[in-house]
């Protein structure tokens, strides 16, 4: 039995046996991404069509249309299940690989794990959710298409990032994590998450004057969307605010990763982090 796979999560793509099967032109992979992401459901004629051309399309867009469809079939066939249903077109691919699922399921393991507290299967679980990324997804479909799904899988990647950075750092790894973490800051400096992971890295570090400036540079002491609420007098003492995000490093916890216990539950770092739910 043959291998199909179909990926999005980069160049939009279809592999039988592993050999790359052409599908030409940036409007029959956005069908082909269309239907894919649709999850079996029907795809209407109208939804297709604002995919490809926006809110003008062309007067012959009926016929464009199928000329798409029946070229996807021709290219793919036989294991692209295409077909006509009502106003609309929908794609049947059980049986076969698609990178998005696949990169559901492992991040959903991986995030039982980390809620179960076993972090290095979670790690490794979101290591392998996160390999799956082959660049940016999408990178080669309709602009339409692309600013429609992307944010939705754009926030999935990082949110597993988020999550595989949890499980490092429950597992010590504070020391390799402040590079990435860096990096990661400066491209999502909103994100508090990952701005509190960093804060923790560099604390764990004995790198607490870092920590307060990446503390600082995030706006400070402010409260946050997360809920965490500052010391107060923080905001016009830097000496009061090192002094309630840098506590004395806490007992080691029995695993030897530098986890706080407190009530059955484990706590990477400082209690206060912005950002930061506090368990990993």
């Amino acid at each position: 039995m043959r291998q199909v796979e179909f990926g999005i999560l980069g160049p939009v793509e279809v592999r039988v046996d592993g050999l790359l099967l052409p599908v030409d032109g940036a409007k029959q992979r956005t069908v082909l991404a269309a239907l894919l992401l649709s999850g079996g459901r029907v795809v209407s004629d109208d939804r297709l069509s604002e995919l490809l051309w926006g809110r003008n399309p062309p007067v012959t867009m009926t016929a464009q249309l199928y000329t798409h469809i029946s070229r996807l079939r021709k290219r793919c066939a036989p294991w692209l299940q295409l077909a006509r249903r009502g106003p609309g077109y929908a794609m049947d691919h059980s049986g076969a690989r698609f990178d998005w699922e696949e990169f559901q399921r492992l991040a959903e393991q991986g995030r039982g794990e980390l809620a179960d507290g076993r972090y290095a299967d979670a790690a490794e679980r979101l290591h392998s959710a996160l390999a799956l990324w082959r660049g940016p997804a999408l990178s080669d479909v309709t602009g339409f298409l692309e600013e429609t799904e992307l944010p939705r899988l754009e926030e999935a990647r990082i949110s597993a990032v988020e999550h595989r950075l949890e499980a490092e750092l429950a597992l010590g790894r504070h020391a390799r994590s402040v590079p990435e973490l860096t990096r990661l800051v400066a491209e999502h400096p909103l994100r508090e998450g990952l701005r509190g992971q960093l804060m923790t890295a560099l604390y764990r570090c004995d790198r607490r004057a870092d920590a307060l400036a990446v503390y600082e540079r995030g706006g400070g002491c402010c409260a946050t969307s997360s809920g965490w609420t500052p010391a107060r007098g923080c905001a016009t003492s830097t000496t009061v605010c090192c002094a309630a995000i840098c506590p004395a490093p806490p007992p080691r916890s029995r695993s030897g990763c530098g986890c706080t216990r407190r009530g059955g539950r484990v706590f990477p770092g400082p209690s206060r982090w912005p950002g930061t739910s506090g368990t990993v």
